[in-house]
């Protein structure tokens, strides 16, 4: 405590004249209950000697008093009651002396600059509270102006709290918070050093809890059952109706704000698993339609239930699929969304296979290959996507039980019918093109990649980039292209080409580099122009040969070095070919198989990074992102039918999925192309493939992941065009979708309203997605309501289908309508200037209830 204005009053009484015939001032304290006998060990005094009276001192105060300093101005403090003049051994000093007296609580007031002596009474019941330095320093440093009871109560409840500022919404939270540690430190400290009755009566006031119990798990449970009630549409359980505030608003807001926290968010989790588990939730909800609850987010058992009778649904085949992408869309926004994300995925995909089973009616459509490649490249690519995206969410999945039969289901729809159709009517259409030719009227060969899509910028003096990630089949480019086209300013397009057969890496990264000829040596080695290229340095040498600015570098060279490193490995160079080999390198391995989907999303976010360095560090204008092949891969394990013998007779070499062979024989169950389409008329080497997506029964690698035959997936060979745009055009700029308010009136008049949104344009092309934090504040910027979230990311051309129709509580305070108050869109993921948009609105409300804190 502030003994500042004690001191100035002691001084101003033992430093003024003596009178009536005193050579010095003497000034008697007596404390009657010892409030400042701690304070005044630390007070110094002007111009006067402090002695600490006790009963036991008497005499030799006495003494100093009258012989040993008779001259010195003295303050005599005693922490105890006057005692009667019979018992007063000073009484003869007393009487030509003065007297001070004060008590703490005037002292507190008058060194806070409390005027109101109305407020005696609320300092006077925190005097213990007060009787601590830390605690009454911390109390004046929040500089409270113009004090009221209740600026009092929250203060020192937000003291005990250990808050940096008087707020009461913090301080319950705070206190809930402290409940998940077995004690709760802050309401002992409350019921210690604070007025228990006072908390309580504020959360009747404040929040509207008006049971019985002083209880901090009553208050806990009340704040979630109102909470869950604001969004349910079914009728609430009549053991939980006496939980739900009459001050809704309040606790609507509260909640909303703890459970988004950035940090406290967590601890909310712990606090509401409890409390779901004391309702008995499971055994309500089962009862309820979906419907009824799609909105609540209170408890994670709502998500439960979702993702249970989805995975349920569409093992039924109800076919609902429509429905099921609301549902989950309606759940993004939500608090729990994040933690079952995997979960969401994994439906969201295995939806998307049986949905796209469904409209196909389980058939395989074209009978021509150049139909077939041209569907697969518009619509049965989506399939392999789909379902490498419903491992890679199953993959991460901890609790995998659930997801069991559904596993089965998708991997019978995507390996059972889609692989196998798809593999059988491929090679009966390559049957009825000119026999024995591996070419296919319309559609490019991979072995003229460099003289379709390179030779012409080298021509003209322009710099190109090639990058080539080993085994990026279609799908994956796809994926890829699209977010390339959605990250980056330029142009993007995607092509296709017909891979080379065999499907495998030395021969699809020969066919990739400029040439006059392709061979293969005796040991199955591939040359081209005579220079084996099985490495980087031949084809290092190669480019050379038809470049003198040209290089090749593997990613992994270059992948962490510095902008300045960067920029000097490239200068002068016109030809820069970059070889990425994330996924073949996990794939081809039997102990790593299984994780090649998650390779493939490692090896878009290399590719990624390295088209931003090529961007930023080089200012590289053209880049090609292409493969040497594709890629089948199924998880579930094969069967001895998907195996056949290997056929018999001499190779050159043989694969799990292709043989290398110069003998004219025809052999069961397989398909067989001349190797003169790349490697010359005069050559007899043929290559013999399994039909379908079967293997050669020989000893190796891994099965479930497999390239070299002439499937779909293997031979279909992405080819990625970007140009970066340098201009100061907006054209090619990637931008977020709009969304506005649609609603005319900036005036509410009711604590709970609706507004509604539009997104402005359809999420394509340059137009991406954007998320948006919806709220409501004062002038002073202080949030006012709950938030709701936006996530515009619709594709639809429908303009109903971009609508958003948000609820929005407002606190229950006053509200002035001579103010401005402001609804404002926050962008979630702009890592500065994040207020999209801040509109002001009116808040004319008939009825308000005034709690003000």
């Amino acid at each position: 405590m502030n003994l500042g204005e004690v001191k100035k009053v002691l001084d101003g009484m033992l430093n003024q004249e003596p009178s009536d015939g005193r050579r010095r001032n003497i000034v008697f304290w007596y404390d009657d209950n010892a409030e400042f006998e701690e304070e005044i060990k630390e007070l110094q005094l002007d111009n006067a000697k402090i002695i600490k009276l006790t009963a036991s001192n008497c005499f030799a105060v006495k003494y100093r008093l009258e012989k040993a300093d008779p001259e010195s101005n003295y303050l005599i403090y005693c922490p105890a009651p006057k005692p009667v003049p019979r018992e007063n051994w000073l009484l003869d000093t007393l009487k030509y002396s003065r007297e001070f007296s004060t008590d703490k609580t005037t002292v507190i007031m008058r060194d806070l600059g409390v005027r109101d002596a109305s407020l005696r009474n609320v300092f006077k019941k925190y005097a213990k509270f007060f009787n601590n330095k830390e605690r009454y320093n911390k109390f004046a440093s929040y500089n409270i102006q113009d004090y009221t009871e209740k600026k009092v109560d929250i203060a020192v409840l937000s003291v005990l709290c250990r808050l940096p500022v008087p707020d009461l919404g913090t301080v319950v939270k705070t206190i809930l918070m402290a409940e998940t540690n077995g004690e709760n430190k802050y309401m002992e400290a409350v019921e210690k050093f604070g007025d228990p009755d006072t908390f309580w009566r504020l959360m009747k006031d404040a929040y509207g809890y008006d049971l019985a119990e002083r209880n901090i798990e009553k208050l806990l449970v009340m704040f979630l059952v109102t909470h869950l009630s604001y969004d349910l549409s079914v009728e609430i359980p009549e053991t939980w109706r006496k939980y739900i505030s009459k001050r809704q608003a309040e606790v609507v807001v509260f909640v909303n704000h703890f459970m988004h926290h950035a940090t406290h968010g967590q601890v909310f989790n712990r606090l509401a698993n409890w409390v779901e588990n004391l309702l008995n939730l499971q055994e309500y909800i089962s009862n309820w339609d979906i419907e009824h609850f799609i909105k609540c987010d209170t408890f994670k058992v709502f998500d439960e239930v979702i993702i249970t009778r989805l995975i349920n649904n569409l093992i039924m085949d109800v076919g609902e699929f429509e429905k099921y992408r609301k549902i989950i869309n309606n759940r993004k926004p939500t608090h729990w969304f994040e933690l079952f994300k995997d979960e969401y995925d994994l439906l969201y995909n295995a939806m998307e296979i049986l949905r796209l089973e469904k409209e196909l009616n389980k058939t395989i459509k074209g009978q021509r290959a150049y139909e077939l490649l041209d569907s697969y490249t518009r619509e049965y690519y989506l399939l392999d996507y789909f379902y490498r995206k419903f491992y890679t969410a199953y993959d991460r999945i901890e609790n995998k039980e659930p997801f069991g039969q559904l596993c089965e289901k998708v991997e019978n729809t995507y390996t059972h019918w889609f692989l196998n159709e798809l593999s059988v009517k491929w090679a009966a259409a390559l049957q009825q093109e000119p026999p024995g030719e591996w070419r296919l009227q319309g559609a490019s060969p991979q072995d003229g990649f460099y003289l379709e899509y390179i030779a012409r910028h080298l021509r003209k003096g322009e710099r190109v980039f090639v990058i080539i990630s080993d085994a990026l089949r279609y799908e994956a480019a796809r994926e890829f292209s699209n977010i390339l086209n959605t990250e980056r300013k330029g142009a993007t397009r995607i092509f296709h080409l017909l891979g080379v057969l065999p499907s495998c890496t030395k021969l699809g990264m020969a066919a990739l580099l400029p040439h006059k000829s392709i061979e293969y040596n005796d040991k199955a080695e591939v040359l081209v122009d005579g220079t084996n290229v099985q490495g980087i340095e031949g084809r290092r040498r190669v480019l050379l040969n038809y470049n003198e600015d040209a290089v090749a570098v593997a990613y992994n060279e270059i992948k962490d070095i510095k902008r300045q490193e960067f920029k000097d490995y490239f200068e002068g160079k016109k030809l820069i070919y970059i070889y990425h080999n994330g996924i073949d390198a996990v794939g081809d391995h039997a102990a790593t198989e299984r994780e090649v989907f998650n390779a493939v999303e490692k090896s878009i976010t290399d590719l990624r990074q390295l088209i931003k360095n090529l961007v930023n560090n080089l200012s590289a204008t053209h880049i090609y992102i292409t493969a040497d092949h594709g890629f089948i891969y199924r998880r579930s394990a094969l069967q001895e039918c998907d195996k056949i013998p290997r056929p018999a007779g001499e190779a050159l070499e043989v694969g799990k999925r292709f043989m290398l062979t110069d003998e004219n024989k025809d052999f069961e169950g397989t398909l067989a192309f001349s190797m003169r389409y790349i490697l010359g008329k005069d050559i007899n080497l043929k290559v013999v493939v399994p039909r379908g997506v079967n293997i050669f029964k020989i000893q190796g690698a891994g099965v479930n992941y497999l390239h070299g035959g002439a499937s779909l997936q293997e031979i279909v060979i992405p080819v990625i065009k970007f140009k970066n745009d340098r201009s100061k055009s907006d054209a090619l700029a990637v931008k977020k979708v709009e969304v506005k308010l649609t609603n005319i009136s900036r005036k509410i008049t009711n604590r709970i309203t609706y507004l509604e949104f539009f997104q402005v344009q359809k999420v394509e092309d340059k137009y991406v997605p954007i998320r948006l934090k919806i709220y409501f504040t004062d002038e002073e910027g202080r949030r006012i309501s709950n938030e709701n979230i936006i996530i515009a990311e619709s594709r639809s051309a429908r303009p109903e289908e971009r609508t958003f129709r948000e609820k929005f509580t407002l606190r229950d305070m006053p509200y002035d309508k001579g103010k401005k108050y402001y609804l404002v869109l926050e962008d979630e993921d702009e890592p500065v200037e994040r207020i999209y948009q801040k509109i002001p609105f009116v808040i004319d409300l008939a009825i308000v209830s005034g709690f003000d804190f």
